[in-house]
C-alpha cells in the first residue's frame, strides 16, 4: 500500500520550509520513526521521520525546493518490506550454495584478494579519521563536507573550541578545486586564484582585444554566473538568511526606529565577577558572566517603562506583564533569539546556565522552535565580535533591543577628576511610534544605573 510523505506542522506562523537533503534514495528499505530528510525553517532545521516501515518508493520534492505545510514529498510503499525481505533471503541462500572454500582461491587470485583487502584497510582509517574528526565537526560542516565529498581529517576547525564549522569546510573545497585546477593545467595560481603562463602573460593587446568578446560571450552563457577565473561565486540564499532579510527590510519599512545611546562603567559589575567567578562555578556549574546582570536590569527597567515591553497590533497597544527575554545568538545559517522564558523568575546561575545551553544547541543546530517562539524585548551583544558601537534592528513585533559592545579602558572624569575606567557603549533602538525619546533616554538611563550600583538589582528586581 502507498504512505505519502507529506510536510509536517512547522510550528507557530511557519508555513513553508526548503528540503535540505534526503537521508534516504528511492528503493531504500525504511523502518518506522526512521529519519527520511530534513527540512530547513525560517527559524529551525527539523528531521521529517518514518511513521511506517516500508520501502521509499518515490521522492517528489528534492533538495533546494520549497515546499508547503501537507505538500507531497514522497511515496512509501509498505508491501515492499516483505518483497525485500524474501529477495534478501533468496540472495542469501544463492550465496551459500555457490560459496567457494578459501583453501581453493588460485594462486593468480590470492594477490587480487590481498590487495582489495589492503584497500579497504585503508578505507577504514581514513572512515575512523574521519569519526574523530566529527567530534569537533557541526552538522552544517558535516553535510557540506559529505556532499563535496571531502575528509574532515585534515580541516583546521575555527569554530568555538577548535569545532569545524560552515566557513572552514568552504576553504577546504576551494582549495581543492584551485589545486584541481592547478594540476590540470600545469601552472600555479596567482594571489587572485587565477593561473597564467608566462606565454599567456605575454600575449600582445591586440590578441586580448580579440579575446575578449569570445571570453565574454562564456562567461554570459555560464548558467551560475560564475566566471571563467572563479573570481566570482553564486550562492543561494538558505531559507533561514531569506527570512531574515525580508524581516530586517520589514522592520525598517513598517516601523519608526530610532536608537539612542549612553555609556556605562562595567567596574563594578567586572569586580563582582572577578572575586566571585570561582565560588560561583562551584557553586552553580556554570560561569558567571555579564548577561545575566544585563537580563537583570533590563526587567527592572521594563517595569519602570512598560511601553518597551510591548507591541502594537492594529490600533492597539498589547502591554505584557510577563518577561520573556531573547537573547541574539550567531549560528551558522544566521543570527537566531532563543527566549528566556519568564526571565523575572530565573535567578543568575539560571540565566547564565539557560544562555550558554542555548548558544551551544545552536551551535549544533539543534534549537527547537518552541526555543525561538515568542519573546518581548531583546538583548544583542556585538562586543563579544570586537564590536565598538552599532545600532540594533528591532525584531518584530518588538518595540525594544538593547545592543552591548566591547569593554574599553577610557578616561572619564569623576568627581572632578580623570580616571581610568572599563566602559561600555550600550544602544537601545525603539519603535516610535508609541515610545518617545524621553521614555527611551529614561529607560536606558535605567539600565545605566542598575548595571553601575547592581546593588539595586537585589532590591527592584
Amino acid at each position: 500500500m502507498a504512505i505519502d510523505i507529506t510536510v509536517p506542522q512547522l510550528g507557530e506562523s511557519i508555513v513553508e520550509a526548503t528540503v535540505v537533503q534526503w537521508f534516504k534514495e528511492e528503493g531504500d528499505p525504511v523502518a518506522t520513526g526512521e529519519a527520511l530528510l530534513e527540512l530547513e525553517t525560517e527559524k529551525v532545521t527539523l528531521e521529517v521521520n518514518a511513521n511506517d516501515s516500508g520501502v521509499l518508493a518515490r521522492i517528489e520534492r528534492t533538495a533546494g525546493e520549497d515546499v508547503k505545510i501537507g505538500d507531497l514529498l514522497g511515496v512509501l510503499d509498505d508491501s515492499g518490506v516483505t518483497a525485500a525481505e524474501d529477495s534478501d533471503a533468496t540472495s542469501a541462500e544463492s550465496a551459500g550454495e555457490g560459496e567457494m572454500p578459501s583453501e581453493e582461491i588460485s594462486p593468480s587470485v590470492a594477490p587480487a584478494v590481498g590487495e582489495q583487502a589492503a584497500a579497504e584497510g585503508e578505507r577504514a582509517a581514513a572512515d575512523q579519521a574521519d569519526e574523530v574528526a566529527d567530534d569537533r565537526v557541526t552538522p552544517v560542516a558535516r553535510r557540506m563536507a559529505d556532499e563535496a565529498g571531502i575528509s574532515l581529517a585534515g580541516v583546521e576547525g575555527t569554530g568555538m573550541g577548535g569545532r569545524i564549522c560552515r566557513e572552514d569546510v568552504e576553504r577546504a573545497v576551494a582549495a581543492r578545486k584551485e589545486k584541481a585546477v592547478s594540476d590540470e593545467t600545469g601552472r600555479e595560481p596567482d594571489e587572485r586564484g587565477t593561473g597564467r603562463t608566462e606565454r599567456q602573460a605575454s600575449r600582445s593587446l591586440d590578441s586580448a582585444a580579440t579575446d575578449a568578446p569570445a571570453q565574454a560571450a562564456a562567461v554570459s552563457a555560464d548558467p551560475s554566473g560564475a566566471s571563467s577565473d572563479h573570481r566570482e561565486e553564486v550562492i543561494p540564499m538558505s531559507r533561514r538568511r531569506r527570512t531574515i532579510a525580508s524581516r530586517l527590510v520589514e522592520a525598517q519599512q513598517t516601523a519608526a526606529m530610532l536608537t539612542t545611546f549612553n555609556e556605562i562603567d562595567m567596574s563594578t559589575v567586572m569586580t563582582i565577577r572577578r572575586k566571585n567567578r570561582e565560588s560561583f562555578e562551584k557553586r552553580h556549574g556554570v560561569r558567571l558572566g555579564f548577561m545575566s546582570f544585563f537580563v537583570k536590569a533590563v526587567i527592572g527597567a521594563l517595569r519602570e517603562f512598560p511601553e518597551l515591553n510591548a507591541e502594537i497590533r492594529e490600533d492597539t497597544i498589547v502591554r505584557k506583564h510577563y518577561y520573556d527575554i531573547g537573547i541574539a545568538v550567531g549560528a551558522e545559517g544566521g543570527l537566531v533569539v532563543p527566549v528566556l522564558r519568564d526571565a523575572d523568575r530565573m535567578t543568575f546561575a539560571e540565566i547564565e546556565g539557560g544562555i550558554r545551553e542555548y548558544a551551544a544547541r545552536a551551535g549544533d543546530g539543534k534549537l527547537s522552535l518552541e526555543d525561538l517562539r515568542g519573546g518581548t524585548f531583546t538583548i544583542t551583544n556585538g562586543g563579544v565580535f570586537g564590536s565598538m558601537l552599532s545600532t540594533p534592528i528591532l525584531n518584530p513585533p518588538q518595540v525594544g533591543i538593547l545592543g552591548l559592545h566591547r569593554i574599553d579602558d577610557r578616561p572619564i572624569a569623576v568627581d572632578g577628576e580623570i580616571m581610568i575606567r572599563p566602559m561600555m557603549y550600550a544602544a537601545l533602538t525603539y519603535d516610535h511610534r508609541i515610545i518617545d525619546g524621553r521614555e527611551a533616554v529614561q529607560f536606558l538611563g535605567r539600565v545605566k544605573s542598575l548595571i553601575e550600583v547592581p546593588a539595586e538589582l537585589l532590591l527592584d528586581v
